[in-house]
């Protein structure tokens, strides 16, 4: 019984250990967070800022009578910015560069670095030790 006992509280410290360890691992520095704030900000402010501004600029010419335009294209152009912006929400995401260096403008080259580090962030914790 007490082997069962001892046997079941080492699972439990190991357990514990593997989590700690993997939660040290999985945060995303101050500095990479930022970068990537930054780049969300530009990639999914600017085509959700012109997504809004689209029923604005509709209204002001339907209204002025300077141009009679169809709901259904305002609303397509208005949905395709705020696609725009949801790419570009992963895109802000996925180029941000995880060196110290803040890497290119557009970061093409952190892309596919980053989607390993996703798809290993995801990885349960029984196949760390594996790789």
């Amino acid at each position: 019984m007490e082997e069962s006992k001892k046997s079941l509280k080492s699972q439990k410290t190991t357990s514990k250990n593997k989590k700690s360890r993997r939660s040290k691992d999985s945060y995303i520095p101050k500095a990479v967070a930022n970068r990537m704030a930054r780049r969300i900000a530009f990639t999914t402010g600017i085509p959700t800022i012109l997504g809004m501004s689209v029923f604005i600029i509709s209204y002001l010419l339907i209204i002025k009578g300077i141009k009679d335009i169809p709901p259904s294209l305002t609303l397509t152009t208005s949905a395709l910015f705020f696609f725009v912006g949801l790419l570009g929400l992963s895109y802000g995401i996925l180029s941000a560069s995880w060196e110290e260096l803040p890497g290119t403008i557009l970061g093409l080259e952190n892309i596919k670095p980053n989607i390993s580090k996703m798809r290993s962030a995801f990885k349960p914790i029984s196949d760390e030790g594996k790789s």
